[in-house]
């Protein structure tokens, strides 16, 4: 049982890197609790649907831009000194919720304005956190550090949420900011603890050029450029997340319920992979490791269609059908499949990449990351509207597999990449 269980080896070597993944795990609970903080307050302003919709946009477009150049800034500076700047910029952005929540403004552009703040601000402050994980524990270490990483992340993504329906539900919108600044603040307080962190080799300076060498790179290394050729295989073909609502309020029912049971699932089985990743530090080929995580993935999307398709129609004012705990089941399946695969993918990028070009490198990451689930609520949106959202599950899982299953047997390098022996 405790080969199964998460390696805590980064944890216990790496004072740095154990300081920089509490404040990780702090401020990710902070951002995952303000993102439905400022959903719920934007909803209760304009009482419009499409008013919250807008957040995600307001979100996304400096999250893609400043994606790339961020990564041109981690590479060219102490790495320490952009995190800190930039922790030190989010929490900010806190104490500005915090003071537009308890004066009452009630103007959504504020928010709107705060947001796309924020998530400039994180486009420069995840490059930089990523990019030196290698730095702080080795290449051996790697998948055991991404693993703890994708732990936090489920913790989070679990906990933000809950928190902050019960802070919203019991002391208003301006004390559960003020939560997010604490967590944020202690966090920042974690992070000063890290070491100078200069990237290594030939340094250029931020701009467009140096941008341009980071895409040069990436078109260099087909096993780099395959971990996001999976990735957005995953996301744009097969990412359900969009079909929930529906799913909810007509194929299985329990509305809002079963749609917070579904996106749960996935965050659960991140948890799930995280604390059970003990045997991911022994896998060699990462590159199949990804693959078959991915094909996980699409047969877990595709079993959840099937669940979908033969569910009891639900009764008029009835409550969610027996499906419904299958359904989630596959979901925790799915959000496993997809953590192993980050880990992999993770691993893959780090050890891949140079150090003098790892900020740009996971700045395109994050452009990938934000961008592809995006795309992928467009895409399977549209099927559902063609078919049916069940049909829509399983012909996204089946084009997910298919496509990656083409892809590995033309990448025969991907499939064989060990981090431990890097090679393009």
């Amino acid at each position: 049982m405790p080969a199964l269980l998460m390696d805590l080896t980064p944890l216990r070597v790496s004072l740095p890197y154990r300081r920089m993944w509490l404040g990780t795990s702090l401020s990710g609970i902070g951002t995952a609790l303000t993102t439905v903080v400022v959903g719920l307050q934007v909803y209760d302003i304009t009482g419009s649907t499409a008013s919250v919709g807008l957040v995600g946009l307001f979100g996304l477009v400096p999250l893609v831009l400043l994606g790339l150049y961020g990564g041109a800034v981690v590479d060219a500076y102490d790495r320490r000194r952009v995190i800190l700047l930039t922790a030190g910029g989010l929490t900010l952005v806190g104490v500005a919720l915090t003071a537009q929540a308890f004066a009452d403004l009630q103007d959504v552009r504020v928010l709107y304005a705060l947001v796309a703040v924020q998530n400039g601000l994180f486009a420069i402050n995840s490059p930089a956190r990523t990019a030196v994980v290698p730095r702080l524990v080795g290449l051996h270490l790697l998948p055991a550090a991404n693993a703890l990483s994708s732990l936090s992340f489920g913790v989070a993504m679990t906990i933000g949420p809950l928190l902050a329906g019960v802070l919203v539900g019991w002391a208003g919108y301006g004390w559960a900011y003020v939560v997010e600044v604490v967590l944020l603040g202690v966090a920042l307080l974690s992070l000063r603890a890290l070491p100078p962190l200069l990237p290594e080799g030939d340094v250029r300076r931020a701009g467009l050029r140096s941008v341009l060498e980071g895409l040069r790179f990436l078109r260099g290394r087909p096993t780099v450029r395959g971990t996001f050729v999976v990735d957005l295989a995953a996301m744009v073909l097969a990412m359900p997340r969009v079909l929930f609502p529906a799913i909810g309020a007509v194929l299985i029912g329990g509305g809002a319920r079963t749609v917070g049971v579904l996106t749960a699932g996935i965050a659960v089985g991140s948890i799930l992979a995280g604390v059970l990743s003990g045997p991911l530090g022994r896998v060699r080929r990462q590159g199949l490791a990804v693959v078959v995580a991915v094909l996980g993935w699409a047969a877990s999307v595709v079993a959840f269609g099937v669940v979908v398709a033969l569910s009891p129609v639900p009764t008029a004012g009835g409550g969610a059908t027996v499906a419904l705990w299958p359904a989630a089941a596959c979901m925790v399946l799915a959000g496993t499949a997809d953590t192993i695969s980050a880990v992999f993918r993770s691993t893959i990028l780090q050890a891949a990449t140079p150090d003098a070009l790892r900020g740009r490198l996971q700045g395109i990451f994050i452009v990938v990351v934000a961008g592809g689930p995006r795309l992928g609520d467009v895409v399977l949106g549209t099927l559902a509207e063609l078919t049916d959202e069940a049909r829509a599950a399983i012909i996204g899982g089946i084009a997910c597999a298919v496509g990656v299953a083409l892809f590995a047997v033309l990448q025969p390098g991907f499939r064989r990449y060990d981090a431990l022996h890097p090679t393009p």
